[in-house]
């Protein structure tokens, strides 16, 4: 008797899927930063670097609201995008950030990344399920990244612009000279980051004000631009719930 083998199917392959990162921006004080780390550990897995940062609020402002310190801690943090609703809940819940002083935090979307940490971050994803992708972005991240010293002018003008204030980080210019020789200018070694979270409506006006003030035609030879900023805590108490909803 001659045996018929029927073709063995390869069993089905799971569908993949798509690798996707985003990056967690925290200012707070120097206090919160172990709390926010333990945060973020606890709801997925991030890859996070450290900055010193120093808040522009005005030592009179500082004064009513009871703040001693104006040193922040900007935290950096590259997560897996499923985890992004409850990190940015447990961040609400737990650090109360839309109390006067205690900081704020807000996602960026990334073009793209390295496909090594992107999976490995996705591995360790506490939520399998995707994220959810906002069209209608209500901020922007403003960086300014001006001459050593040409910081207090920055933030002044961004404040003249509706600007709330911003942190500013120390930075340097790292082998440049192929981009000045493209652009046409030398620019300062030392440098001061100004971060300034603005509303979408306001990010126009605030950029026009810098690039006049502190711009690249300007002496202090700032370089500006804008980002795109998904989701919010520690704007106002409302808005936290607003996004909870």
């Amino acid at each position: 008797m001659k045996l018929i083998r029927k073709p063995v199917r390869a069993p089905a392959a799971e569908p993949v899927r798509e690798v996707r990162t985003k990056l967690l921006i925290s200012i707070v004080n120097k206090s919160g930063e172990k709390k926010l780390k333990e945060i973020l550990d606890e709801c997925s897995v991030a890859l996070s670097f450290l900055f010193a940062g120093t808040g522009t609020a005005q030592s009179s402002v500082l004064d009513y609201l009871g703040i001693g310190e104006t040193e922040k801690s900007v935290l950096c943090s590259l997560f897996p995008d499923s985890d992004e609703e409850r990190i940015m809940r447990e961040l609400r819940k737990r650090l109360s950030l839309y109390l006067a002083g205690r900081g704020i935090s807000f996602t960026v979307p990334l073009a793209g990344i390295s496909y090594t940490i992107a999976s490995g971050l996705a591995r360790g994803a506490s939520s399998k399920t995707g994220g959810i992708h906002m069209e209608d972005r209500k901020y922007r991240l403003i960086v300014a990244a001006v001459g050593e010293g040409d910081a207090d002018r920055a933030v002044q003008t961004a404040r003249e612009a509706g600007a709330a204030g911003g942190t500013v980080i120390r930075a340097r210019t790292y082998q440049n000279e192929k981009a000045e020789q493209a652009i046409g200018l030398s620019l300062m070694e030392e440098r001061d980051i100004l971060l300034i979270l603005a509303q979408k409506e306001s990010t126009g006006a605030i950029m026009e004000a810098l690039s006049e003030a502190v711009g690249v035609k300007t002496e202090a030879g700032g370089i500006i631009f804008s980002l795109p900023v998904d989701k919010t805590a520690g704007i106002s108490a409302s808005e936290d719930e607003e996004q909870e909803e």
